[in-house]
C-alpha cells in the first residue's frame, strides 16, 4: 500500500509539472522547427579606432591592459598581461563616447528625462524586423528622405507593417564606412519626419534604424529632437542591410547596459527564413567550439588584436 502511494504520488507530480514542460518545450519546438535552421545576418559593424564617428567625438583607443594593483608572484602594478607571461591577455578601451558605432540611442540622450540604455525592458530582445529599400533613389539622390510614400508603396505589397516592429531603412551608405574621413559628409540619406511620425503614432513600430549616423541632414536634426522628446529609441550605424528580406525575418537586439547609459554600443541580427539567400546557418557556424585563428594574435600599432604569422 505504501509502494503504491508512492507511485501515485510521483504520478501526480509529474503530471503537475507537465504544462510547465509543455509550454518549455514548446519554445524549443519553435527552435527546432524555424530558428535552428534559419538565416542569421549580422547588422553590425565591428566598432575600432579608426572608424567614421560624429565630428564632435574623438576616436576611441585601444590598449593592452594592465595590472591595476600590485600582484605578488604574479604582476606587478602596470604590468601589461600577456601570453606568455600571465598566460592571458586582455584589453582596454578608451571611448570617449557611447555614440560610437553600431549604435542604439535612447530618449536620455536628447532629453533629460527621457529613459537611459538600462532602463529599456528585455522585451526588445526579438522583434519582427521590416526592411524599407529605398537604396535606388539614394543612389540618384544622395540626400535623398525616406517618406510616408515609401512606407506605403512596402506595404502595398508586403500588408501593413508590424506593431512592435523594428523597421530597418536600406540606404546601402554603410558600405562607405571604411571612408571614416567623408562618410559624416553632406548630403547624406535621411528619414523624414512624416514617416518618423507615421511609423511610431499609426504604426506603432518598436523603433526604425539607419546607415548613417544621423537621422537626417536638417539643420536642427529634427527627427532626432522629435523621437527623443517623444520617448522614442533608434538604431543608428547599422551595416548589411542589403542582405536582408523586405518581410518575413526577425531581428534579435542585443546592447550594452552600462547603468544610466546615454547611448548603446548595440549588435543587430538579422533571422531569415531557411531559404533565404544570405547569411549562415547554426549548422554552418554553430558557435561551440570557435574555430581558432590562423595565425597567433599580436596587437598592432593601434592596440587591435589580429592574426599575424
Amino acid at each position: 500500500m505504501l509502494r503504491i502511494k508512492a507511485v501515485t504520488a510521483a504520478l501526480c507530480l509529474a503530471l503537475a509539472a507537465a504544462p510547465a514542460a509543455r509550454a518549455a518545450e514548446g519554445l524549443w519546438s519553435i527552435y527546432d522547427s524555424a530558428l535552428k535552421g534559419a538565416k542569421y545576418i549580422d547588422l553590425t559593424h565591428a566598432f575600432q579606432p579608426d572608424q567614421p564617428v560624429w565630428p564632435g567625438f574623438a576616436a576611441a583607443e585601444f590598449k593592452s591592459a594592465a595590472a591595476g594593483n600590485e600582484l605578488p608572484d604574479y604582476a606587478r602594478k602596470g604590468d601589461e598581461f600577456s601570453y606568455d607571461k600571465h598566460g592571458f591577455v586582455a584589453t582596454a578601451y578608451v571611448l570617449p563616447t557611447d555614440q560610437y558605432g553600431t549604435q542604439l540611442d535612447p530618449p536620455a540622450h536628447w532629453d533629460e528625462f527621457g529613459a537611459t540604455i538600462s532602463d529599456l525592458p528585455p522585451t526588445f530582445a526579438v522583434r519582427p524586423l521590416v526592411l524599407i529599400d529605398i537604396h535606388d533613389k539614394v543612389a540618384a539622390d544622395p540626400g535623398y528622405s525616406m517618406t510616408v510614400d515609401d512606407i506605403a508603396a512596402w506595404e502595398a505589397r508586403h500588408g501593413t507593417i508590424p506593431e512592435g516592429s523594428v523597421v530597418m531603412v536600406r540606404t546601402d551608405w554603410s558600405k562607405k564606412w571604411d571612408d571614416a574621413a567623408h562618410f559624416n559628409d553632406k548630403p547624406f540619406p535621411g528619414v523624414s519626419l512624416d514617416a518618423l511620425k507615421f511609423l511610431h503614432l499609426e504604426r506603432r513600430i518598436l523603433f526604425h534604424g539607419h546607415e548613417p549616423l544621423d537621422t537626417d541632414a536638417t539643420p536642427n536634426l529634427e527627427g532626432e529632437d522629435w523621437l527623443m522628446h517623444n520617448q522614442f529609441t533608434q538604431a543608428e550605424g547599422v551595416a548589411n542591410l542589403d542582405q536582408v528580406p523586405e518581410a518575413g525575418a526577425l531581428i534579435a537586439i542585443g546592447f550594452a547596459k552600462p547603468l544610466g547609459g546615454t547611448g548603446g554600443y548595440a549588435r543587430y541580427i538579422a533571422i531569415a527564413p531557411a531559404d533565404w539567400k544570405y547569411g549562415v546557418t547554426i549548422a554552418e557556424a554553430p558557435g561551440a567550439p570557435l574555430p581558432k585563428q590562423v595565425a597567433p594574435l599580436r596587437r598592432g600599432a593601434d592596440g587591435v588584436m589580429r592574426p599575424t604569422p
